[in-house]
């Protein structure tokens, strides 16, 4: 036996099985412990409160002497009544809020009294400000304000006004602080420490961006522009067709109460670190993946399946109020959304904080195209579309954002509007999301510059591509149409409702020299394109533009022209589809094969009656009906197509309002319908709302029958004056998108 200076260590065999558990069977936690000295500060609730006493040394033998001759504060007024200066001056006093809210890079003034005269040449004191966990000066989350000219901090601070023991302090935040919420100190320096007033949430202020002052990277120099995309709360989001455009009222709500303090929220719920918030890039590329809830827990639920029984429809919402304050309520991602309802919340929030938005819907927006620019459908030998093997689609319209800011992290000219998406399409950097994309990087094709740019300009360049599958799977394409795919790229009009094109922000004109040298530069970063070159086609086929109320019958036309000087004979097929707005199929409802002939330069029709009875029961949610017609011309062998979407047009909600009209006095709203159809309508909700006047309500009625009128009155009392809308919808599973507005101009 050996004795212990020489004993053989025992060998350790290594095991496949886990190691065991820690006493009481819960796994290993991640801390921030022997990594950095404290976690990452990245909660805006949570406040860590500065001691009311610093002593500068320890105490003598009987403690601190009284500190009642020393300089006190008697009482802190924040200035933050909606009339007074700082709301005023700072652009806020639409907020419905107890709280001061301020721009940085602008002075805002707080009213100090003391218990006697302030004497400058004898008393010294600071305005403090402390945001999140653990403020610290080196972090800029605490950050304090002298009021002499010989000792400032980055934040400017002045005495505007001392009369007697009241001392009015003007405070200038940096124009790139931190935005959020702030916690407010007046401390006072006595020989023996820093007293400090007690903590009060009424004195808490919040710093939003500033588009107002040239210094904040979200400088908007446009007044019109930066009014609209800022400060207003009534929207327009654009969708039905390029050709058939219909227009969705939305109430942003962003100067709502508690939706500040959500927006909030959803960067504390992303785990996004303090310091950074000053940053409007990381701001908006990291609420475009809090906005859904694919993998982080998001704001909002997509579902495009049209059950929604767990939710609210998407058509059924009419502003983004409820969807924040749910979500800051109950901590639960909220149900359910669609591309504009994620444009329209995700504007919410970029307004709320101050960063300059708007909303912007892009017709015939390519999806799932594998990051190449070909959107690719599938013909049989025959000509008829093989729903089997076409697996791309084309959205009628996709809604997006785009945000305004400097960009420092991209070459000069790149700043300005910036696409952003809280859709969740596809991932990026391992999250559902996408932007800030430059929108001039998009139209000239720089599509290396960060965020997403390349995705973006697939969306509104793609190329339409029909092959013909050969019965040995062999594929050929037989038709390229380059200008199908964002079509018409629209956004609200400053300073009214209408409409307002900015395709040519994203895009050079189709055909020309720019728009191809842009293309070929897309393919230099791997958006590759089809380089087919096939003969034009001397027969087109057309479908002409259709109006369509749901409900009724209607004729479809098919037109063949031909330009040959010579007969034609086309074999044409068309199919009727009840399709998704994002291009998917739901079900077949008509099928023609009609031969068309044609003599040399001639055009001939082929009309039929659909009755309502062939689609009313296959129709699904936004009630699209997309014809495809392909043909093939005997002689020549070429394949010729059409394509139609045709947005049947629901029926309408009626509004009015009853009473004086002003400020503080009882009104009274009308909503009224009356079902068109001959069957009931059931599990029907109604929503109104208004900004500024009206909040989010609803009401919900078990039955319509047929032909029968709804009437529903709801009281309520403007808040605010000016000019605003009345916003309702109606909507059951077997109707959806049926709305109707009311401008409003509230007297004071």
């Amino acid at each position: 036996m050996a004795d212990a200076d020489t004993a053989v260590p025992p060998v350790v065999v290594p095991s496949s099985a886990p190691p065991p558990a820690p006493p009481g069977g819960a796994p290993p936690k991640a801390t921030h412990h022997g990594r950095v000295a404290a976690p990452v500060a990245s909660s805006n609730e949570d406040t860590e409160e500065l001691p009311e006493f610093e002593p500068f040394g320890a105490p003598g033998p009987r403690g601190f002497p009284s500190l009642a001759e020393y300089l006190d504060i008697t009482k802190v007024d924040m200035m933050k009544k909606r009339g007074e200066i700082n709301h005023q001056q700072h652009h806020t006093d639409r907020f419905n809020t107890d709280f001061l809210i301020v721009r940085r890079g602008q002075e805002f003034q707080v009213k100090i009294t003391f218990n006697r005269p302030y004497d400058a040449d004898k008393d010294k004191f600071a305005v403090e400000f402390g945001i999140g966990p653990s403020p610290q000066f080196s972090k800029r989350t605490y950050m304090p304000v002298f009021p002499t000219p010989e000792r400032q901090s980055p934040w400017a601070g002045r005495v505007v006004v001392a009369a007697g023991p009241t001392v009015t302090m003007g405070i200038t935040p940096t124009a790139d602080a931190i935005v959020g919420r702030y916690r407010l100190y007046i401390a006072v320096v006595t020989p023996y420490g820093i007293r400090r007033t007690r903590p009060d949430d009424s004195r808490d202020l919040y710093i939003l961006y500033n588009p107002w002052v040239k210094e904040d990277v979200v400088f908007l120099e446009d007044e019109e522009e930066r009014d609209e995309c800022v400060l207003n709360e009534s929207g327009v989001i654009y969708h039905g067709t390029w050709d058939d455009i219909a227009e969705r009222n939305w109430n942003f709500g962003q100067f709502d109460f508690g939706v500040l303090d959500a927006c909030l929220y959803v960067m504390d719920r992303a785990g996004m670190p303090i310091v950074n918030r000053g940053d409007p890039v990381k701001m908006a590329r990291i609420a475009s993946a809090m906005l859904n809830s694919r993998d982080d827990d998001g704001v909002l639920v997509g579902s495009w399946s049209g059950d929604y029984s767990y939710g609210v429809a998407p058509t059924s919402w009419t502003g983004s109020t409820d969807i924040l304050l749910s979500y800051y309520r109950t901590r639960k991602p909220v149900g359910y959304a669609q591309c504009w309802v994620y444009a329209a919340v995700f504007n919410s929030f970029l307004r709320c904080l101050g960063i300059p938005a708007r909303v912007v819907t892009n017709f015939y927006s390519a999806h799932d195209n594998d990051g190449n620019l070909k959107t690719d459908i599938i013909l049989d030998e025959n000509g008829r579309i093989d729903r089997k093997n076409t697996r791309d689609s084309i959205w009628n319209y996709h809604c997006w954002n785009e945000c305004f800011m400097a960009r420092a992290d991209l070459p000069t000219g790149f700043g300005g509007w910036q696409a952003v998406d809280a859709t969740p399409q596809e991932t990026s950097d391992g999250m559902f999301r996408c932007g800030p994309a430059s929108v001039r990087a998009i139209k000239h094709g720089e599509l290396c510059f960060p965020f997403d740019a390349a995705f973006v300009f697939a969306e509104v360049n793609s190329d339409v591509v029909f092959h013909s599958r050969k019965r040995d799977g062999t594929m050929e394409v037989v038709k390229v149409k380059k200008d199908h795919v964002g079509r018409l790229i629209l956004t609200k009009a400053t300073g009214s409702y209408d409409s307002r094109d900015i395709t040519e922000l994203y895009k050079f004109p189709e055909g020309s020299v720019e728009e191809r040298t842009v293309l070929e530069k897309g393919e230099v970063y791997g958006c590759a394109r089809d380089q087919s070159t096939l003969p034009e086609a001397d027969v087109e086929l057309r479908l002409p533009a259709l109006e369509v109320a749901v409900g009724d019958d209607f004729e479809l036309c098919l037109e063949a022209v031909s330009r040959s000087g010579e007969p034609r004979t086309v074999d044409a097929y068309i199919t009727g589809s009840v399709v998704y707005y994002t291009g998917v199929t739901s079900a077949d409802f008509l099928f023609k094969t009609p031969t068309l002939e044609l003599e040399a330069n001639q055009s001939v029709k082929e009309l039929w009656q659909v009755p309502a009875r062939s689609y009313m029961k296959k129709l699904v949610e936004q009630a699209n009906l997309h014809f495809i017609a392909t043909g093939k011309v005997k002689e020549t062998g070429q394949i010729i197509t059409a394509m139609k979407v045709v947005a049947l047009h629901m029926p309408k909600l009626s509004i009015k309002v009853s009473g004086l009209n002003k400020i503080n006095e009882l009104m009274v709203a009308t909503v009224d319908f009356t079902n068109p159809f001959s069957f009931v309508l059931e599990h029907v909700y109604v929503r109104v709302e208004g900004a500024g006047v009206l909040s989010p309500v609803f009401k919900y009625y078990g039955l319509i029958p047929g032909g029968s009128r709804m009437t529903w009155t709801e009281e309520f009392t403007p808040r605010r004056a000016g000019p605003t809308r009345l916003i309702a919808t109606l909507d059951c599973a077997a109707l959806r998108q049926v709305s109707g507005q009311l401008e409003l101009d509230v007297l004071p």
